[in-house]
């Protein structure tokens, strides 16, 4: 009997001594790294042009796949899309983005809605009116943004759909409507326009997050200068935009200036942040993998819990697509690795 419990309680302490020693044998369910809620996505308001000449996507296993659902198994879980008032050849109209809308509320993914407010590109080289508004001054601007931004947001929830978040301007880094809302001529004009666009987004939906738009998230003298303006003239938003496009020689010091600059926006403005628009080039896939892979979990470790998200701009172009070489697909329509970054949990 002493023998029995002599070798019992060997065969007890080798087996703890194994157990340490063997990693499966301690394995536990991995921790989270991300916030439950946090924004993984992608803007790919090109995809119906796309489609309509002919361009396919596929998955690493090379089978044809929307691209709603290849994105969707990259981790991601928003779309976003912009809005034109009035292009001239129809993409990005109402009708486009609805229909854009829809494939991603029916693929279970969250929906990020872009106004330009201009018939065509805006951003921080330019902002134009839209043709149909070409000769209004500032009171009829912002009834014109009020009753678009209506019309739109009442077309998606005709459709069951109601957008998470809605930005009222794309990269507005000198205000927007130019001449009238030009911020370095009449902030107050901007910061008017900017409430007409939330004011209308709130009647519609009073759940969307209304966010502010500038590029550069690094510039954090920019961003005090438009959002001290919009704050002392008594705006409204709810969340503060960037976009990031760096190199990839200053992707990591470009991103710990943004990290700066997005405390620094929580801690002066008391608003949640977003990396609304990232890209590098299609070519330097695992260098963009390191960027987003680093730039995510910033964005996840900003004060507070305030850092919503981080979303790709157009990563599905690829072949230079309208000469646009900053996707993440290869020559070949699949992700490349840099898409992996958005795996992560």
């Amino acid at each position: 009997m002493k023998v029995l419990k002599l070798l019992s309680c060997m065969l007890l302490i080798c087996s703890t001594a194994c157990s340490k020693n063997d990693p499966d044998s301690t394995k536990t369910e991995e921790q989270p790294k991300l916030a439950a809620n946090f924004v993984k996505g992608a803007d790919v308001s090109w995809v119906t042009e796309m489609e309509t000449q002919g361009i396919k996507f596929y998955n690493n296993a090379g089978a044809q796949q929307d691209l709603f659902q290849i994105l969707k198994d990259k981790g991601m879980n928003t779309i976003r899309l912009r809005v034109w008032v009035n292009p001239a050849n129809g993409w990005c109209n109402t009708d486009d983005l609805v229909a854009k809308a829809l494939r991603a509320k029916n693929m279970g993914l969250g929906i990020l809605l872009d106004f330009h407010y201009s018939d065509s590109w805006a951003d921080p080289g330019q902002q134009n009116k839209p043709a149909a508004w070409s000769s209004q001054d500032i009171t009829a601007l912002k009834t014109s943004v009020y009753d678009h931004t209506v019309a739109v947001m009442t077309a998606l929830k005709n459709k069951g759909i109601t957008p998470a978040w809605v930005q009222v301007g794309n990269e507005t880094n000198d205000g927007m409507l130019w001449d009238e809302g030009r911020a370095s001529k009449n902030m107050k004009n901007f910061a008017e326009l900017i409430q007409s666009g939330y004011t209308a987004i709130k009647s519609v939906s009073s759940t969307s997050k209304v966010i502010v738009h500038i590029s550069n998230g690094y510039d954090n003298s920019l961003f005090r200068w438009i959002f001290d303006g919009l704050k002392n003239n008594g705006t409204q938003w709810d969340v503060i935009g960037m976009s990031l496009y760096p190199t990839t020689a200053n992707w990591a010091s470009l991103n710990s200036q943004c990290l700066s600059n997005m405390n620094d926006m929580v801690a002066r403005y008391g608003k949640e942040v977003m990396v609304c628009e990232v890209g590098m080039e299609a070519t330097e896939a695992a260098i963009c993998k390191a960027f987003l892979d680093d730039i995510i979990l910033k964005t996840n470790s900003v004060s507070n819990g305030k850092g919503l998200g981080v979303l790709y701009w157009e990563p599905e172009c690829y072949n230079s697509w309208k000469g646009y070489k900053l996707g993440a697909f290869d020559a070949s329509g699949k992700p490349t690795v840099a898409m992996d970054a958005f795996l992560i949990k």
